[in-house]
């Protein structure tokens, strides 16, 4: 399984960004899907996973700020992030697991996509 990242860039703090993971290879064999986040000089954070079946979990610093979403048909996974702090910088990176359970962990993923930079400007 491969992923694919992209979508980041540079945005006001208050405004919107949308990222995206398309997925491709044996994507019949992935279940839940998830993003992370990691700031330079610090450790690489959880921020939103999807189930197969729709489930999602976000982190506290991001809930009500961003929406994960899944296009099954497409094999992609979005994060809707909406008003961006400063401290949302980071780099963000797509994960994919094979269970039905949506994990907070990085080391319980399979597979991982390149990072795609989001950097929001105060």
């Amino acid at each position: 399984v491969q992923l694919q990242a992209s979508g980041g860039g540079l945005v006001q703090a208050g405004g919107s960004l949308r990222i995206s993971c398309a997925a491709s290879g044996r994507t019949l064999t992935v279940d839940s899907m998830g993003w992370f986040r990691q700031a330079p000089g610090k450790e690489r954070e959880f921020v939103a996973a999807i189930s197969r079946s729709g489930s999602k979990y976000y982190a506290d610093s991001v809930k009500g700020r961003f929406t994960i979403s899944r296009d099954t048909a497409k094999n992609t996974v979005y994060l809707q992030m909406d008003s961006l702090k400063p401290e949302d910088t980071a780099v963000y990176s797509c994960a994919a697991s094979l269970h039905n359970i949506i994990y907070v962990h990085p080391e319980r993923y399979r597979y991982w996509g390149q990072g795609t930079q989001v950097t929001v400007s105060s």
